[in-house]
């Protein structure tokens, strides 16, 4: 394609965003109605920022709480490797914002990344000037990269994916995403698969550097109390780990069919938002519900008696995975790609995961040859599974794998920081 046709996607691009502005702060402002966080800082969102700089940080960009939790194991390894690292952590939403603030130290920074017009990109890199940026996994923005390359901020997409759903978007969109992929610095791509299909999308230098999720160290306290509440109850404990929309009511359907005495089924949204939701189609399917935001160290008896539990806590993915004897895959039953399942496996739960594992199609392979996964075609298989493997007689062996499976992908986070510090400038 030639410059012109460039130029004139990057200018449809930015004048569709400045027509959207008033409906994206709408729903900003709808969201913060649930979570206070999103009503907090709007300048940030338009590019306007005042306080602190951070001359010469590493500026870090993790979008939501997925690539933020994969981010730890990035910032602890460069830390490792450059002792007084100062950090600049960006976010878009709330619930990756929350979980960041655990990983900041004195005199790092956080703020909203802006909207992707080419002025807030401009100011954002303006104010805060840091000597490089990575992005997690597929956040590479139009403007943003732009002005990067402008302002001579190199950049880098950490434990970067691009399915082939996702690509084949992509080249519908080459006029625009294809200059952005080409400006950036490095890419360190999760699967040979997926850089290739980067390097596709014009990014000119790729390196396979593994998946960072291998590295997450889960929870130590909060496995304990898990493994302690699993104790206290006498029937089998199904988890359903990151369900999104069409999912629960599909699964709970299923679920008020099984006889009495039912198995525990914990249900725990991706979405914070979607909690009461949630809460409201148990109810409507006759089941009896018990909430975690409603005690605080035990469950209380009349939760122990109770055919669901929601898991509607931020941060506690590790309890829950070591309460369940099985875990059923978010986001694999609908047409979603599927949610991580890597963390269920670091905490020893076997997972029963749906057709549609996209998002994570080598770690999905890769479990289910390591046999610590298996794979079913819709809902009702998937209970069906479950409740066969949370009674397998030899259900121990299948922890064992997990625990196997997840240790041994590991040491991405201290390649990918090695390379990352390479390409920063020196003070």
């Amino acid at each position: 394609m030639t410059p012109v046709m460039h130029r004139v996607a990057r200018g449809l691009y930015a004048l569709l965003l400045l027509l959207g502005l008033p409906l994206y702060l709408y729903r900003l402002w709808r969201r913060g109605a649930r979570e206070p966080l999103y009503r907090q800082r709007w300048n940030e969102r338009l590019g306007w920022y005042s306080g602190s700089v951070a001359p010469g940080a590493l500026w870090l960009h993790a979008v939501s709480l997925g690539e933020t939790r994969a981010a730890a194991a990035l910032i602890d390894a460069l830390r490792q490797q450059q002792p007084g690292l100062r950090l600049l952590l960006t976010h878009g939403t709330a619930t990756g914002r929350q979980a960041g603030k655990a990983l900041l130290r004195e005199g790092d920074l956080q703020a909203w990344l802006p909207y992707d017009t080419p002025g807030a990109a401009h100011r954002f890199l303006r104010h805060y000037r840091p000597s490089i940026g990575v992005l997690m996994e597929t956040e590479v923005w139009p403007s943003l990269m732009r002005e990067a390359e402008r302002l001579g901020v190199p950049m880098v997409l950490a434990n970067a994916r691009l399915s082939e759903r996702s690509a084949r978007r992509g080249r519908r969109l080459a006029a625009l995403m294809h200059p952005a992929a080409r400006r950036l610095t490095l890419v360190l791509a999760q699967t040979p698969d997926d850089g290739g299909r980067l390097r596709a999308a014009g990014a000119p230098q790729v390196m396979v550097g593994g998946n960072l999720k291998y590295d997450m160290t889960p929870n130590p306290k909060l496995l304990a109390r898990g493994l302690q509440w699993r104790q206290g109850l006498s029937r089998p404990v199904v988890l359903a780990a990151s369900t999104r929309e069409g999912e629960e009511q599909a699964l709970l359907a299923v679920w008020h069919q099984l006889p009495q005495p039912r198995p525990l089924l914990v249900i725990v949204p991706r979405h914070p938002q979607r909690f009461d939701e949630v809460a409201a189609l148990v109810l409507a399917q006759g089941l009896t519900l018990a909430r975690r935001h409603e005690w605080a160290e035990t469950p209380p008896d009349a939760a122990a008696q109770a055919d669901v539990w929601l898991g509607d806590t931020l941060g506690e993915m590790p309890l829950y995975y070591a309460l369940a004897d099985v875990a059923l895959l978010g986001g694999s039953f609908e047409k979603l790609g599927g949610q991580n399942l890597i963390e269920a496996a670091a905490c020893g739960c076997p997972v029963v995961m749906g057709p549609h594992t996209f998002n994570f199609a080598q770690a999905a392979e890769l479990s289910l040859a390591a046999r610590a996964s298996v794979r079913v075609e819709d809902i009702a298989a998937g209970v069906a599974a479950a409740l066969a493997l949370a009674q397998d007689p030899q259900r121990n062996e299948w922890v064992q794998r997990a625990f196997d499976f997840a240790a041994s992908h590991r040491g991405a986070a201290q390649l990918m920081a090695q390379h990352v510090l390479a390409l920063r400038p020196r003070d």
